[in-house]
């Protein structure tokens, strides 16, 4: 593995198959600043627009604030109420169902009571990841395959959130992704950590590698190498020549961790070399919860 993406000097503890950690605590502040900038700036038609299939740039900035609630609750207050899975309840439907019924609770608040109240929140929400320990353990992240998830997953997980909802924002609005590459390059870093929990089920000979990599400034290098353990590592000797490598440009490469794109989409958009069994499988990353 080779990111360009700025790495922390903390050990990586009990998951070293995910790559070395990575430290997004000092970027939430300037995250958040870009966001209220951007929501400022906004004319009053742009928050009827669809920022995602179902959800309109109001939508957005509720559910951002109800995720700003609930990590205040849990990891400054410990607060652990809140809704339960109900009966045969998957992850990804409760999260779905909660969300939505978040949404549809603040139906009535306005776009200007929404963004004052997220610069408020989210500025607090700013200071506890800030002083986060990076090797605790906290929430899992499922798209990577662990539960629970060392805190610097978790919270570069949170990051991605944030940004990923901003770029919809701005592209629901007429506006192109932020070209700062910066913070591009730990959202890339952080979802493609999925990579090895994504080929779980691909079978191959051990020692097999599988790079993905991403071009421009923001970009890098992940490689996924077969382990005698019959799992993908990311932490699994140097990078070399692989078996089968996908090269993305960045924008393809988040939009297809956060299924803006579909994996038939990005393949045909990416330059693939060597096995395409393996580069199809490696196209079918998702780093959201989906």
């Amino acid at each position: 593995m080779d990111p360009t993406a700025p790495q922390s000097e903390f050990p990586p503890g009990r998951h070293p198959w995910l790559g070395p950690p990575i430290d997004a605590r000092p970027l939430f502040a300037a995250e958040h600043k870009a966001l209220i900038a951007t929501l400022r700036a906004l004319a009053p038609a742009d928050w009827a627009r669809e920022a995602v299939p179902g959800w309109t740039v109001r939508d957005v900035v509720a559910h951002l604030l109800g995720d700003c609630y609930g990590r205040l609750a849990r990891h400054r207050d410990g607060h652990r109420e809140g809704p339960a899975f109900a009966p045969g309840e998957d992850l990804a439907t409760y999260i779905h169902r909660i969300n939505q019924q978040w949404v549809d609770a603040h139906a009535r608040v306005s776009p200007a009571a929404l963004t004052d109240t997220l610069e408020l929140v989210g500025g607090q929400v700013a200071r506890v990841f800030e002083g986060t320990d990076p090797a605790a353990p906290s929430l899992g992240v499922s798209w990577a395959g662990v539960d629970p998830a060392p805190m610097w997953l978790d919270t570069a997980r949170e990051f991605t959130e944030y940004w990923t909802h901003r770029q919809q924002i701005r592209h629901a609005t007429g506006q192109g992704t932020d070209p700062d590459p910066g913070p591009l390059a730990v959202v890339l870093d952080t979802f493609l950590r999925a990579l090895p929990h994504t080929l779980r089920e691909t079978s191959a000979p051990v020692g097999t590698q599988v790079q993905v990599r991403v071009a421009g400034p923001a970009g890098g290098t992940w490689a996924a190498t077969a382990t005698a353990e019959g799992r993908w590592s990311l932490a699994e000797g140097p990078v070399r020549c692989p078996t089968a490598l996908v090269q993305l440009d960045p924008e393809t490469a988040w939009r297809l961790c956060t299924r803006g794109l579909q994996p038939a989409v990005a393949l045909t958009l990416a330059d693939i070399e060597g096995d395409r069994r393996l580069a199809g499988a490696a196209c079918r990353i998702v780093s959201i919860v989906y």
